[in-house]
Formats: structure tokens, C-alpha cells, sequence
């Protein structure tokens, strides 16, 4: 199996999602609920928080693994910044 950038530390990173699943079942109850919305948006803000420091944790392993250590650096550019416009144009 390939090594990625995250290979390192892909326990913490499992760790770290099977939390965010934890908490998005948590938003879930929620809405089953009928909990007070600024309080389900305020979990959803707190899970999109959570989400994008996941991301950026890949972003950077990637950086280091693939883009600075990697194969091809123009290849490996363009398929960075990519990833980071997918993730800016969410909203």
C-alpha cells in the first residue's frame, strides 16, 4: 500500500473523525428533538470548524509528503491548490 502524508498520524486523524461522527449524530438528535435552531447551528458551525482542521492537517501533510518531497512539483501544485479552491467553495 502506498505511504500518504497522513500516514503518520492516521490514528489521530481516525480519532479526530470518529468524533465529528459522534458529533454530527449528536445534531441529528437534535433536530429529532426539536432543540432551539441557534443551538443546532452553533453544533453545525462547531463540526464545520472541526472538518476544516481536518482538512487542513491533509493540506499540509500533503504539502510535505507529495508537493515538496514528490515527483512532479508542477503536477503536484496543481493538484494542491485545487483541493484548496474545493474546499473554499463550500457555503
Amino acid at each position: 500500500m502506498a505511504e500518504r502524508g497522513y500516514t503518520a498520524t492516521k490514528d489521530q486523524l481516525n480519532t479526530r473523525l470518529a468524533r465529528i461522527e459522534g458529533q454530527v449524530r449528536g445534531v441529528a438528535r437534535m433536530v429529532e428533538e426539536d432543540r432551539y435552531c441557534i443551538d443546532v447551528l452553533t453544533q453545525i458551525s462547531a463540526i464545520q470548524a472541526a472538518l476544516d482542521k481536518v482538512a487542513l492537517g491533509l493540506l499540509d501533510g500533503h504539502t510535505r509528503h507529495c508537493l515538496v518531497g514528490g515527483a512532479s512539483e508542477e503536477a503536484s501544485a496543481d493538484e494542491l491548490m485545487a483541493a484548496v479552491g474545493r474546499l473554499m467553495r463550500r457555503g
